[in-house]
This record gives structure tokens, sequence and C-alpha cells, in this order.
């Protein structure tokens, strides 16, 4: 037991202010080193869902990019919720698989898609190369405009190009039937395009450009390549053309037509 007459030592004093100081500082330090851990696992989470945020956020504009063109996509983003217009000279390419019934008929469902996958695949890798724009797929028909906004300025040597480029893959398109042929139309005028549909929507193109080059192509033999007056005069000297004549087209009654061939 201390005795109250004895005089107080200092030194003892500060040795237990010390060791209390002491304590308190080193539960201050493991607060400290909690807050730290605490926030650096809070960062690394996030910068987690950043990541995967932004693989997302790709994944999204891949997927977007195969429905609706970039421009599009970038108007849409914008705000703008009716894209519609008109352009005033394009040229439309129509290709379409020759007696593809015959050959689904006869050939297993797997197959058959591997094959028009790889073909249409070859067809798309000609588009980018030439600076056309592919616009859908309907079965087994292939379209493709030329002269939209962000593509090639000489638009109907791009979809000659293009043409001449589809007819090459059908030979050199490994893992093909030797069955596949295609028809191919070409013509040159006005046309509307835009995004229609809510769920499942789509970019497409209407007019009777569009509807001219769908009759040149079926009036087209295997492996030829048919193009109207419109599109003959933006390619004569640089192509080979030759005169098919007047050909009775569905809608557009007696019509002149060339048969595209490779470039003289």
């Amino acid at each position: 037991m201390t005795d109250p007459h004895e005089p107080l030592d200092p030194l003892k004093g500060l040795d237990r202010e010390n060791r209390i100081l002491t304590r308190r500082l080193k539960r201050l330090e493991d607060n400290v080193r909690q807050a730290e851990a605490f926030q650096d696992s809070t960062s690394v989470l996030l910068s987690k869902l950043v990541r995967e945020l932004e693989d997302e956020r790709a994944k999204s504009q891949r997927l977007l990019l195969n429905v609706l063109p970039q421009r599009v996509i970038d108007r849409l983003t914008a705000g703008e919720t009716v894209i519609a217009d008109r352009h005033d000279d394009v040229t439309v390419l129509f290709g379409d698989v020759v007696s593809f019934t015959q050959i689904s008929s006869r050939t297993p469902a797997p197959q058959l898609i591997q094959e028009l996958n790889r073909l249409f695949s070859s067809f798309d890798a000609v588009c980018d190369a030439t600076g056309v724009e592919k616009i859908k797929t309907v079965g087994d028909a292939y379209l493709v405009i030329g002269g939209l906004p962000g593509s090639a300025t000489d638009h109907v040597s791009a979809a000659a190009e293009t043409a001449l480029g589809m007819l090459d893959a059908i030979g050199t398109t490994e893992g093909i039937g030797d069955e596949w042929q295609i028809r191919i139309g070409l013509h040159r005028g006005p046309i509307a395009a835009g995004v229609i549909g809510t769920t499942k929507f789509a970019y497409d193109v209407w007019g009777d450009t569009v509807n001219v080059a769908s009759r040149l192509e079926v009036a087209a033999e295997p492996g030829q390549i048919l193009v109207s007056n419109e599109v003959a005069r933006g390619l004569e000297g640089r192509f080979g053309l030759e005169r098919r004549g007047s050909i009775d087209l569905k809608g557009k009654g007696p019509t002149e037509t060339w048969s595209l061939t490779r470039a003289t």
C-alpha cells in the first residue's frame, strides 16, 4: 500500500502516462491500418467493377455494330429518336445464291449454315476492303450500299469492285461446295434509309433503286453481274461492260442492261 505521506515520484507518473499514450497510439495505428486495408480493398473492387463495366460496354458496342452503322449509333447516343434519311445518289448491290432451295434440301442444316456463313463472311471481308456498307442478309440474299456517309466516295466503282470480289470469293472460300453460285444486280439512284422497330430494330433501305437492283439480280445468269444504264455510265472506260440489251423487269418494263466483267 502506498504511503499517502510519501512524496510522488514524477518519473513513475510519466512512465504511466507514456504507457497509456503508447496503447492509444497503437490502437490508432491499428485503426489506420484497417482503414487503409479497407480503402485498398474498396479501390481494388471499384477498379474491377469499372473494368467489367468497360468490357460489357465494349461487348454491347460490338453487338450494336453488327446491327447498326457507327454513325447511326452515334446519332442514337446523342439523343436522336428517329433516324430517317434520304440519299440522292447511291449504288445498290443485290446478291443472291443460285438454287439455294435445292442446296438446302439436300444439305444437312448444320453444314448448310456453316457453308453459308463462310461464304457471307468472305463477302463481308470484300465489303470492308472496298469501302461499301453491308446492310443485311435476308436468307441467302446479300444487300450492300455504296455511297452512304463514311463510305467510299466513288461508290459506283466501289460497288463494282465489291461485286467482282464476291464472284472471286465463290471460287476461293474454303469449306463450301462446288454447287455454290451467285447472281448480282447493281443499280444507281436515290434511296430512303433509317432505323425501324423498338425491339430487334434494324437499319434498312427502301426505294425504287433497291427494287431495280433486286430485279436485275433475278434477271442475271448464274455467275453474272447485271447492271443498269445508270451504273454502266459511271463505270464506262474503267471496267469491262458487255451490252445485254433490253430486259423486261417486273414493275419497270423494258430496261437496258449490261453485264459487268473484269476492269479493262
